[in-house]
């Protein structure tokens, strides 16, 4: 979906190393197509296309596809060479097995582990053989990597029972709903891991040597934005209220669509971190971005577009997500 958008703190995170090391993280913003102005704004989100390009920029600017947050870099090619050591994999579970050997081969930084015992299966992740500490982003950038190319390789979103993290929740704690499809998240845990049912190891590898090249071409951006026939009711709900933004239909009449109750649907998004009012203002909000950053599109007709009967009310919407107007947020893009 080309209007997924990415909240500010990624930006940060992402040129947090590069900034530290003196590199000219404006010109990067602005390869990437976007305005540097924009990390001043807290509520800022950028598109998730814009932000895959300015991911890719640093890592190759830092020649690490840790983006500087190990102690020793992860060379580029790093990445390929792991999808390369998979791909041929019959199974998740072989993939998943064999996706933590290959990190392993690195003696510092994240270390990747695969466990399997009664009806779950883990990727924990755990420090490796460094004093240095790492911050928060490093882990967020391995668990979302582990989650999205195990769902790429079996061409769905992978469906977890928990995603366990040992740190407090973070300021951003909202954004991890994004971050993990929807799937239920916990903090101050034992262990970082991702935990998922051992049936699903079994699951067969449908991508080929063939995908895989094309894959390699934006990893980053496939990652963030593939979208598959299995998803969460979260996932669900979006795709319906972004078809029909214009006259968003109600809960109600969603739920019959998915053959639930409207209360067993409230319920199964409360347990995946959200509401219906939420996923409806951030389909509005994400749709929103997308046609800002085509400036043929007018404001009326951005307007009508995310479901807003006048112009005023959704400018009073968006400064209200954003602390700025549709306009002033344009002109920054």
């Amino acid at each position: 979906m080309r209007n997924i958008s990415v909240a500010n703190y990624f930006l940060d995170a992402v040129l947090c190393k590069a900034q530290a090391r003196g590199l000219n993280t404006e010109k990067m913003l602005s390869t990437a197509g976007v305005s540097p102005e924009l990390l001043s704004q807290s509520n800022a989100r950028v598109s998730a296309v814009n932000f895959g390009r300015l991911q890719s920029l640093v890592m190759r600017e830092l020649g690490d596809e840790f983006l500087g947050y190990g102690p020793s870099r992860y060379v580029i090619g790093t990445w390929t060479n792991m999808c390369h050591s998979v791909i041929h994999c019959a199974t998740l579970g072989h993939v998943a097995a064999r996706y933590c050997r290959f990190y392993q081969m690195f003696e510092w930084g994240l270390q990747p582990h695969f466990e399997m015992s009664g009806d779950c299966a883990r990727v924990v992740i755990s420090p490796g053989n460094t004093d240095k500490p790492i911050d928060l982003y490093g882990y967020e950038l391995i668990m979302f990597n582990v989650h999205r190319f195990l769902s790429w390789m079996v061409r769905q979103h992978l469906p977890l029972i928990a995603v366990n993290l040992s740190y407090p929740p973070p300021e951003h704690a909202q954004e991890y709903r994004h971050l993990f499809l929807g799937q239920a998240v916990f903090f101050n845990q034992p262990r970082t891991e991702i935990v998922f049912h051992r049936s699903l190891t079994d699951l067969p590898v449908e991508q080929t040597a063939q995908s895989l090249q094309r894959f390699l071409q934006h990893p980053s951006l496939v990652m963030l934005v593939q979208q598959y026939k299995e998803k969460s009711w979260t996932a669900q709900i979006r795709m319906i209220v972004n078809k029909h933004l214009i006259d968003t239909p109600g809960i109600e009449t969603i739920a019959q669509q998915l053959h639930l109750h409207p209360q067993t649907l409230r319920r199964r998004l409360a347990q995946e971190g959200t509401t219906f009012n939420e996923v409806k203002t951030q389909c509005r909000y994400d749709t929103a971005l997308y046609h800002l950053g085509r400036s043929n599109i007018s404001i009326e007709s951005i307007a009508q577009r995310t479901g807003f009967s006048e112009p005023s009310a959704f400018i009073r919407a968006f400064k209200n997500w954003t602390g700025m107007t549709p306009q002033h947020y344009r002109r920054r893009m």
